[in-house]
């Protein structure tokens, strides 16, 4: 968490650094300005340019050239172009290089504050206090689930909507045999993640084994949602081989454990699994032998 603060912290003041960029560039661009200003002879090339253009009129009016309506029109065209131009040149005042520099400590101010309010409010802040939590209890002295429940518990009340929370209790809870506040962790999870296909499963195989591996009106509901959800859900179809191989129905456990196999991902529960198969196989050929004797 202290190398997140300091990695915000780094990208504040790397975005600080631009934000006075301009404060601080404000003066040399100020005395650049006015020296350009200063310097520049615009005004005066378009004067001598303008007297150049009046005088050679003035003569060609004087030589008979040009008649005395013509070389009023022609005058007047003259100074309407000066006075375009000039009005088109015409400068506002340079205002003071420092004018306006206390907004850019008020723009830091909002920066800093939107960061961190922004962050607080849909940020992770409560996955991080959970994960501190967590390393804290894992890396205490006599560590142990019971206590790492019971700071999750405070977690619990401390952030009820976060469901990392009690994705972390339900699995504890099943581990130190408290089946029951397993089940309502698992069910308040649902409730925050949404009817998902997964933890239905996960839902239904705990209710399967408090139930003494029965499938319970309650539990075939969420066998038959999660399979609507999910036809190949590894845990379901799991939970269903263990069911029709405790009832003696091996084949039907068999072709459950064989749709489950293509769902795990980790290789300990496909071992499991295969084990499973081997063992429903070994009883078929056992009641196949015996059947055969029996009729012989």
């Amino acid at each position: 968490m202290t190398m997140l603060w300091l990695s915000i912290g780094t990208l504040l003041l790397i975005a600080l650094w631009f934000l006075s960029l301009p404060l601080r560039r404000a003066r040399a661009i100020h005395d650049w300005q006015q020296g350009f200003e200063t310097d520049d002879r615009a005004e005066e090339q378009n004067l001598a340019v303008y007297e150049r253009r009046l005088a050679a009129l003035e003569s060609a009016c004087e030589r008979g050239e040009v008649d005395v309506a013509r070389f009023e029109e022609s005058r007047h065209e003259l100074e309407r172009n000066l006075l375009e131009d000039t009005e088109a040149r015409r400068r506002v005042p340079l205002r003071n290089p420092l004018a306006g520099r206390f907004v850019i400590p008020l723009v830091i101010t909002a920066l800093i504050a939107a960061t961190v309010t922004g962050y607080r409010w849909v940020g992770a802040n409560g996955d991080l206090a959970l994960y501190a939590v967590v390393q804290e209890v894992l890396n205490s002295p006599g560590a142990s689930p019971e206590n790492l429940i019971v700071r999750l518990e405070e977690q619990a009340e401390s952030q009820p909507d976060n469901p990392k929370v009690w994705a972390l209790l339900f699995p504890l809870y099943q581990k130190v045999g408290q089946p029951d506040r397993s089940i309502r962790a698992l069910e308040r999870l649902i409730e925050l993640e949404g009817r998902r296909a997964d933890l239905l499963a996960q839902l239904a195989q705990l209710k399967f084994y408090v139930a003494g591996g029965s499938l319970t009106y309650e539990v075939q509901a969420l066998v038959d949602e999660t399979l609507d959800k999910d036809p190949r859900q590894p845990t379901v179809l799991g939970m269903l081989g263990v069911e029709a191989f405790d009832d003696g129905r091996y084949e039907q456990a068999i072709g459950y454990w064989r749709r489950a196999l293509a769902g795990f991902e980790d290789s300990a529960s496909a071992e499991v699994i295969r084990k499973g198969i081997a063992v429903a196989r070994q009883r078929l050929e056992e009641a196949a032998n015996g059947a055969e004797r029996v009729t012989d």
